[in-house]
């Protein structure tokens, strides 16, 4: 068995690991738009970017102020588990006061905060099941200046791939700086309205550069990513080549009245990592 010991120390770890050191892809993309870029304000803001990276590693704290909303996804396999749900979220409790994170938390028409991390429903929590013998967790701090700009649209049949195309351009457009770019794009296409919505979330789990298995959505990626960087937005929103630095779609079949979209932006913090438990 897996306990709720285990799951509470692994969630705290995780969370510790994921808002202080960058997963290394991120890094890596990073520091190459920082060498192919000319423009002197745009030079600026990625080596701002990548100082304060390494001033995070070195000082073991939070890259960034907003240390998220905690999302966790759940690979879950035929394991005995005890208290699953409670054990992650006391291991996001024991973050919050370890790390620490900041408590961003509170009740939606209220705004009390809770203090914890913690409140009703949250922490999201996502579960895929898995032919297995183990339980994988994943952390995704989301920060909220990228979460805001999110966006779905239920578009039209007819609207097919240039539809899908125009949407997530003009989504990333309407975002401008606001999500401290360079980001990653997420793009859910398919399914119903929330599960375009998943799909664009799981999508930011994908290591940057490495493109979707099915050809055609891999030449789309790159013909979006294309689009995106032609805009100019730049990093901080102020001009240069890298407005994002890699887009991942990903597909589910839908009715045949309908063409969900889901766009979901990450800022260049894209802060993930996994770990997996067996009993």
């Amino acid at each position: 068995m897996i306990t709720q010991k285990q799951i509470e120390e692994t969630v705290c770890h995780l969370f510790k690991q994921a808002v202080i050191e960058l997963p290394s892809d991120v890094k890596k993309a990073l520091l190459k738009a920082y060498e192919k870029e000319d423009e002197e304000i745009a030079r600026a803001n990625l080596k701002a970017i990548l100082d304060n990276i390494k001033i995070a590693e070195k000082l073991q704290i939070p890259m960034c102020q907003d240390t998220g909303l905690p999302i966790i996804f759940v690979k879950l396999g035929k394991v005995e588990v005890e208290n699953l749900y409670d054990g992650i979220k006391k291991g996001v409790e024991q973050a919050t006061k370890e790390i620490p994170l900041r408590p961003n938390v509170v009740d939606p028409l209220t705004r009390e905060n809770t203090g914890t991390n913690t409140g009703k429903n949250i922490p999201q929590v996502n579960i895929d099941l898995i032919d297995d013998v183990n339980i994988e967790l994943t952390v995704l701090p989301k920060g909220f200046g990228s979460e805001n700009n999110n966006a779905l649209k239920m578009a039209l049949p007819g609207d097919g791939v240039e539809g899908v195309k125009k949407f997530v351009l003009d989504t990333v457009i309407a975002a401008g700086g606001k999500p401290c770019p360079p980001i990653i794009v997420g793009v859910g296409i398919g399914g119903t309205s929330d599960l375009a919505m998943k799909l664009a979330k799981k999508a930011l789990l994908r290591n940057i550069g490495m493109p979707s298995s099915e050809e055609r959505i891999a030449m789309l990626e790159i013909e979006i990513l294309n689009l995106i960087n032609a805009t100019g937005i730049g990093p901080m929103g102020l001009g240069g080549k890298t407005t994002a630095l890699d887009v991942k779609i990903e597909l589910a079949d839908t009715h045949t009245a309908g063409l969900p979209i889901g766009v979901y932006i990450q800022c260049w913090a894209s802060r993930h990592i996994s770990a997996v438990l067996k009993p």
